[in-house]
This record gives structure tokens, C-alpha cells and sequence, in this order.
């Protein structure tokens, strides 16, 4: 399949990696001469010139929205993934011929969270807590973390959107969510406009008690998920793999880009589809995002409208 992926900085490089490792001929939207795939300078000029199948959107979040608008003014009718989040604030959609659209919001795929999911539906949640920290100047090794987009709220960034991988899958296990409340912004000491920690409160559907902590602080760099449920404690550790029941502990060793490739494959089959993120779910985020935005700046807790 011809597969077009817009952006090339870290995300979007990747996404061409594994596409064309899996087969399929790949394009790109860059500037960037160091792409070694035919590239295009915009969305209306690739899709102009060729047939793709599968538009992947992975610029930074400010741009989703426009590619989104190009991609539907000029016809396309393929399959379309946007990276998380959606886009940097609710936003309306235009009117599209897209055979299906998603948001990129791949760890749902991870051997760990699909595991997790299965001893949620069995048994009741007393807590959920999760916490997701890496320093800001350790995630794009050789770039100055001050020039990219994380470190701009203009640009989309902030710890609440570039890890809010958290917000989304805590919110698909657990029934989406109720209310919130929040504290966060900048805690510490990177030279950036954009948020470095918040913290959440919810109450959802399936849980009572949840907590979620995203930072850009962290040396140690940790990503770990603690459920209490009836009869049963399960810990969660993306960084090692390890998945603990009680005092059992099982090693859930991946690849690093398994869950993409899942991710990937259950787009364009349909194999494994009902973990992908709908448009529905991507916008939820972004209520979420807002909600624990709001809640921070006025010190209440926000209903889901």
C-alpha cells in the first residue's frame, strides 16, 4: 500500500520506518532532505500526485488540524491515523470520504495495558493510579530540548499533551470519565512555556478513586500503572516490562515498536481494531485535557459535559 506520513521529526521518522518494514512504500511530508523517501512539500501536492491508501498525520499537534482539512478537501478517501493528541484544543471537524479515522494513541496495544484490561473486566476497581515521568532533555537524544515542540504551548506541547497516553488509556478501562480536578503547569526548572507536571483526580464509570501524574521531571524516567482491584493488586511497568498480580511477577518483554506495528495492522485488517482509539475516544482526551486545565486555573472540579 501507498502510505503517506506527514511530518518527519522523531514520530514521523518512526512511523516510516515501521510502515516501510512492514512492506508497504512509503512517503513523506518534510523539508528535511535527509528523508530516503520520495518527498512532498504538502498534503494537496502528495495527494495530488499519487494514490495513497493511508495517511498518517505525525507533525506537531498544532498541524493536525490543518493536515486533517487538506486531507479532506483534496478527496482522500483512505484510512487516516493522527498522533496523539488529536489536536492542541477541541476543535470542529471538516466533512470527509475518509474510510476510517484514528488516533495514534498506541500503548492500548502494549502487551501490559491489553493484559491489565483483561483483569479489569473481570473484577470490580477500588483505585487506579498511574504516574509517567522522563526529563524533558532526555527524550530526543542530540536535540536541544528547549527548541522543540514540547517545550511550546503554542506548538502544542506541555507534559498534559505529550504524555497523555496516560489520560487515554486510563479512561478506556475504566468506562471514560466522570469528573475531575487538577493541579499542575510549570513546577520545575526546564527553560520551557509549556506545562512540565500535572496531577489528576477522576472519578470514572468503573473507578471511584483515580489518580494520574504526567511530568517532563523525571531523571529516572518511570512509567508505571498500580490497580486495586477486588481480591487482586496489579502493577504495571511500561519502562521494564514487568507485570506483578499480587505476588506473582510475570515478564511481559516487547519490541519496542510492537505496539505501533499492532497499531499499524489493526488499521489497515482490522485485526485487534477494537483497541484502536476512535475519533470519538481522541476527543475525550481533549475535553479531559481541558477539563484538568480548567480545574487547575480555578481550583474546582469539572464535570464531564
Amino acid at each position: 500500500m501507498h502510505c503517506l506520513v506527514v511530518g518527519y521529526g522523531s514520530i514521523g521518522a518512526r512511523h516510516a520506518e515501521i510502515l516501510a518494514g512492514l512492506g508497504h512504500e512509503v512517503a513523506v511530508i518534510t523539508a528535511r532532505t535527509d528523508a530516503p523517501w520520495p518527498r512532498y512539500r504538502d498534503v494537496a501536492a502528495a495527494l495530488a500526485a499519487r494514490d495513497f491508501g493511508y495517511l498518517v498525520i505525525a507533525g506537531p499537534t498544532e498541524q493536525h488540524h490543518a493536515a486533517l482539512v487538506a486531507a479532506a478537501a483534496a478527496g482522500f478517501s483512505g484510512a487516516v491515523l493522527v498522533e496523539k493528541p488529536l489536536f492542541s484544543a477541541p476543535a470542529a471537524l471538516p466533512a470527509d470520504n475518509f474510510s476510517s479515522l484514528h488516533v495514534g494513541y498506541n500503548f492500548r496495544f502494549d502487551p501490559l495495558i491489553q493484559r491489565l484490561r483483561r483483569r479489569i473486566a473481570e473484577r470490580p476497581v477500588h483505585t487506579f493510579s498511574v504516574y509517567c515521568g522522563q526529563h524533558l532533555a532526555s527524550w530526543r537524544k542530540g536535540r536541544d530540548y528547549r527548541q522543540c515542540y514540547s517545550a511550546h504551548r503554542a506548538g502544542g506541547g506541555g507534559a498534559l499533551r505529550d504524555l497523555s497516553h496516560e489520560l487515554d488509556y486510563a479512561s478506556w478501562l475504566l468506562g471514560g470519565w466522570s469528573r475531575t480536578t487538577a493541579l499542575g503547569g510549570r513546577c520545575g526548572d526546564l527553560e520551557i512555556d509549556s506545562d512540565d507536571a500535572f496531577a489528576l483526580l477522576l472519578v470514572t464509570p468503573r473507578c471511584p478513586l483515580v489518580q494520574i501524574q504526567v511530568n517532563y521531571l523525571d531523571r529516572i524516567s518511570q512509567r508505571v500503572v498500580i490497580a486495586n482491584l477486588e481480591g487482586l493488586t496489579v502493577r504495571a511497568d511500561l519502562v521494564t516490562g514487568q507485570f506483578q498480580e499480587n505476588d506473582q511477577v510475570i515478564d511481559l518483554a516487547r519490541e519496542r515498536n510492537a505496539s505501533f506495528i499492532a497499531q499499524h495492522q489493526a488499521v489497515l485488517t482490522g485485526a485487534g481494531g477494537e483497541s484502536l482509539c476512535t475519533l470519538e475516544q481522541g476527543l475525550e482526551v481533549l475535553k479531559l485535557i481541558a477539563g484538568a486545565e480548567q480545574a487547575a486555573r480555578e481550583r474546582v472540579w469539572v464535570e464531564r459535559c
